[in-house]
């Protein structure tokens, strides 16, 4: 779980950097800092993996409130939308430690003067850690900080209690920025200092925090764009759907769910302007468009125990001929899964209205998918078993899958 909440967060730095521009790695350095002040005030491995993933989490509403003003036309209290939305999406993770606030309040300053007017003692002390973090981080670049000018940002650390930083905040701060830490904070060694520093975290692949996570994700990359609001979401209740028509065993079921869930996740970077064009893409556009795939790849095959998963999530716009990418597989090399997400990901892009189309009910949706069959791309006896499956919705959204029994 912790492997895959960071290579979440290195998605959200792509959208970040997108839209405000942040710089690569900026949430795992707010994690780090953020753990190494958690261990100084003596807090648990759970506090500490609460407070890790919090930070890593921090800015995990971008999508969702630039969509909402989008969709409203109107910018009022962005930063308070965008700190609300990120505090409602961590809580729905059901994570077994309190992280009540820890994203809504950390922008604030003690002061008085955040979004929502809190002072130095009014929010959760995690809250300043991670306001701290980010915004030292945000302001002087810590990847690449040369040394000799540590000791200045030290000093606008101490500078800044009262008005920007609280004084528990900036004391711990201070001991925690020394010059092995910051060396640690680069680009090439945060990999391996996220993996010494941040503590692990595995749960039960039934557990409700992984259906938490996996419709978190879902929300995130929907919000990229306005067509796309429910396409993961989804996808992934209609492979959990087909995997009970399948009558598959429930952990398999999770891990399908999980992969649907995850399968668009590389395309958070993929700039809205390609996402959302009315018209037919260059073929440089495509180029950049079919790229998701391989970030979905390359974001996920290196999480341990997801082997299967990152293959069938990033497998989705293979083709049985061997015309499809990220890596151009034939029906051989292609699973019984991947291929249900291919057949599951064009059943969902077909039916739901687009810039170049409009949406399609489930009769009209099939005749396409029986015409890919038909050229030998996609596997025909799952299309029939969709036709069959998902014939009595006719193209309305299906419920979210419940809770397995015993794992709530």
């Amino acid at each position: 779980m912790d492997s895959l909440i960071q290579a979440i967060a290195m998605a959200l730095d792509i959208v970040e950097n997108e839209l405000v521009g942040a710089s690569q790695n900026h949430g795992k350095r707010i994690a780090v800092i953020c753990a190494k002040m958690g261990k100084l005030l003596g807090k648990t491995p759970e506090e500490i993996t609460a407070l890790v993933t919090c930070a890593l989490l921090h800015d995990n509403a971008l999508t969702e409130y630039i969509l909402s003003e989008r969709i409203g036309g109107q910018r009022e209290s962005a930063m308070k939308k965008h700190c609300e939305y990120g505090q409602q999406n961590v809580d729905a993770l059901h994570l077994n430690t309190n992280v009540k606030d820890f994203i809504l309040y950390h922008h604030e300053r003690p002061d008085g003067k955040g979004p929502f007017g809190t002072r130095a003692g009014e929010a959760p002390l995690e809250a300043e850690l991670i306001a701290i973090a980010d915004q030292v981080d945000v302001a002087y670049h810590l990847q690449g900080l040369a040394p000799e000018k540590l000791s200045a940002v030290q000093q606008t650390i101490v500078n800044g209690i009262g008005n920007r930083y609280s004084k528990t905040a900036a004391e711990l701060m201070l001991e925690v920025l020394d010059l092995p830490t910051l060396l640690s904070l680069g680009d090439a060694a945060i990999r391996e200092t996220a993996a010494a520093v941040l503590p692990p975290w595995v749960v039960e692949i039934e557990a409700e925090t992984v259906f938490g996570l996996s419709n978190f994700v879902s929300k995130i990359i929907d919000c990229k764009s306005v067509f796309t609001q429910q396409h993961s979401s989804q996808i992934a209740n209609k492979a959990w759907f087909m995997a009970a028509y399948y009558d598959r065993e429930p952990a398999d079921r999770v891990k399908l769910y999980l992969a649907a869930a995850l399968h668009d996740i590389g395309k958070l970077a993929t700039p809205t302007a390609i996402l959302e064009k009315p018209g037919n893409l260059t073929d440089a556009e495509f180029l950049v468009m079919k790229d998701h795939v391989r970030m979905t790849w390359e974001l996920l095959k290196n999480i341990e125990g997801f082997q299967s998963i990152g293959v069938w999530a990033s497998s989705h716009h293979e083709k049985l001929d061997g015309t499809g990418y990220p890596h151009g597989k034939k029906a051989d090399e292609l699973d019984f899964n991947s291929r249900l997400m291919a057949c599951i990901d064009i059943y969902q892009a077909v039916s739901e209205a687009r810039p170049y189309h409009p949406q399609r009910n489930h009769h009209d949706t099939m005749k396409i998918l029986y015409k890919v069959a038909g050229d030998g791309k996609i596997d025909e006896q799952i299309t029939r078993d969709i036709d069959v499956a998902l014939a009595p919705y006719d193209g309305k959204c299906l419920p979210p899958p419940k809770m397995p029994e015993g794992k709530r």
